[in-house]
């Protein structure tokens, strides 16, 4: 699967299996009933997808004019740091206001959700691309 079949569905299953993950997570770390959690982990999972595309768009477009096109080790590291470091800051607002909480608490919140999304994205996008190849963009040219 490739072009934008691949991105909506790698999109769609990522946020999907996260709401699953951070909305009783949010409900047990904060007790704030489990509709204002998983309102709240539907909210930053849209704007995490809306990121999600943009970041890849970006990367992939980085990654095609590597002299490299694999995905190495390091390459999925940096993918991974960089996608949920930007999501850290991205939703630092969102949380301290829908939680009722600082800045500071909103950014330890956010830096407990890194801790799990930076596995969980590395682990999901390699299985992703198991099951359905690594894109074009990190394929050998062929001569």
């Amino acid at each position: 699967m490739q072009g934008k079949a691949r991105k909506i569905v790698q999109a769609i299953l990522y946020e999907a299996i996260a709401v699953a993950c951070v909305a009783p997570a949010l409900e047990l770390a904060f007790g704030a009933g489990m509709a204002q959690s998983t309102v709240l982990s539907v909210l930053m999972s849209a704007i995490a997808m809306s990121w999600n595309m943009a970041y890849n768009w970006v990367f992939e477009r980085w990654e095609a004019r590597q002299r490299r096109r694999e995905r190495t080790f390091l390459r999925r590291l940096l993918h991974a740091l960089g996608f949920e470091g930007g999501l850290v800051l991205i939703l630092l607002p969102l949380v301290a206001y829908w939680l009722q909480v600082s800045l500071w608490a909103a950014l330890l919140t956010n830096l407990a959700l890194f801790v799990f999304f930076f596995v969980y994205a590395f682990v999901f996008q390699w299985g992703f691309d198991k099951v359905f190849d690594v894109p074009l963009s990190a394929q050998q040219a062929k001569c």
